[in-house]
């Protein structure tokens, strides 16, 4: 029987047809296209579960090929003007299309704030460095029209819960209308800063708003949500609302019910307002901490309808990657195949992010390897990832390929591994 690709969404089918040919998407997804579209791939695609540690020598075109646009980006951005920060954008998209990636996961809600104009949240800090100082123009407008001008598609990156950390330029400065501000209710502050408690009926339909503020006033292509959610194991966080709403769970059960409550209302939402709009999120790539430290069912959402289009671990390990006590779980042709058997519905799509600033510095393997010094390992990795039949890549972050780096020769031969992988050849 013929394995199916299960493509991240609708929206991608235009940039499958383009990778398909080695070539860039000329267009974008219609209005009202299903996200259930799919296409077939040869007899032999899917992972068979074996384990392999070298690549295939195979081609490497996924249809899913992304880059992570992240806060802390925001240094290389001019905002002093619409113009010049238009100009900066146009930099980092051109740079983008020149590894024959297809879209750009841009992060628009780090910390209970915006780049972009809401009626929710306040103006996020990383554009100027003041939350809630309006700094002149939307900077999400300028991301959608020259990610769709370069026929890149673009996802909207949201951190549900976090308002601040404990350290950084953000500590104590919170807009006075922020919502954590007006509504101090539900914040819960943790040992690493101040989070909206995820049990709050209140704070989910804060969360889902925002998420339709934005597929309503930006044609976003995605939605997807990072690997934060409940911020600590410590059971003092929510002590009160779990003894009083907990109803015979345990304490670990009644956060994941939580968690999902919040994952499938906002998917539902999405569905309803936009269906072609897909929703995905990208868990940590030890799926034993997803479920036990950060409540989230991650198998649950993978292997029943309703919750995702797609997850996207972050498998951020090397191919030799090795623990102190000798395990090669999480070396990366292991992991990758560990996610890819877990029982996943045909609606949803398994993509992995790559870490790119593992270059020159390495992983922390206990193995002597050099493989961060090849000049090839991402390139490498999207081989596999071809072979055993993923969906897609994402790489973390930008900056770690475009910005200034001690290891600036390793990150060219890099890119340009990545780019002739990605049928790219200058």
């Amino acid at each position: 029987m013929k394995a199916v690709c299960k493509i991240i969404a609708g929206a991608l089918c235009l940039c499958l047809l383009a990778a398909c040919t080695g070539g860039q998407s000329s267009g974008l997804p219609e209005e009202g296209s299903s996200p259930q579209d799919f296409t077939t791939l040869p007899d032999g695609m899917r992972p068979d579960g074996a384990p392999q540690t070298e690549p295939d020598a195979m081609g490497s075109v996924l249809p899913y090929r992304a880059m992570w646009i992240s806060y802390l980006e925001w240094p290389l951005f001019d905002t002093s003007s619409a113009g010049a920060f238009t100009e900066s954008v146009c930099t980092v998209l051109d740079n983008c299309v020149s590894l024959g990636l297809n879209t750009v996961i841009v992060q628009v809600r780090p910390f209970s704030d915006a780049i972009y104009p809401s009626q929710i949240y306040p103006w996020s800090h990383v554009i100027n460095g003041t939350q809630g100082q309006d700094p002149g123009f939307d900077p999400l407008a300028v991301f959608v029209e020259q990610a769709h001008t370069r026929g890149l598609l673009i996802e909207a990156w949201i951190n549900p819960y976090r308002v601040r950390l404990n350290s950084g330029p953000l500590v104590d400065a919170l807009a006075a209308d922020n919502p954590a501000v007006l509504h101090p209710d539900w914040v819960r502050e943790t040992d690493s800063g101040l989070y909206y408690d995820p049990s709050r009926p209140e704070v989910q339909e804060m969360v889902t708003q925002g998420v339709i503020e934005v597929i309503r006033n930006y044609k976003v292509d995605g939605i997807q949500f990072d690997d934060y959610f409940y911020p600590t194991m410590d059971e003092a966080f929510d002590a009160d609302r779990f003894a009083e709403y907990g109803a015979g769970q345990t304490l670990a059960e009644w956060r994941r019910a939580n968690v999902n409550t919040l994952v499938q209302k906002v998917y539902e939402t999405i569905k309803a307002e936009k269906p072609a709009v897909v929703f995905g999120i990208s868990p940590q790539g030890n799926n034993d901490n997803n479920y036990t430290q950060q409540y989230s069912d991650i198998g649950l959402w993978m292997a029943t309808p309703g919750y995702v289009d797609y997850i996207m671990p972050q498998v951020y390990w090397g191919f030799d990657y090795t623990t102190q006590n000798g395990s090669q779980r999480y070396a990366f042709g292991n992991i990758i195949d560990e996610w890819l058997a877990m029982p996943r519905d045909a609606s949803v799509s398994l993509a992995f992010g790559l870490g790119a600033y593992r270059i020159g510095e390495g992983d922390g393997s206990w193995a002597e390897s050099e493989e961060w010094q090849s000049g090839r390992n991402l390139a490498d990795m999207a081989r596999l990832l071809s072979a055993r039949g993923a969906d897609g890549y994402a790489l973390y972050r930008y900056e770690q390929l475009f910005g200034p780096s001690q290891y600036a020769e390793l990150v060219a031969a890099e890119r340009a591994a990545l780019a002739e992988a990605n049928g790219k050849n200058g």
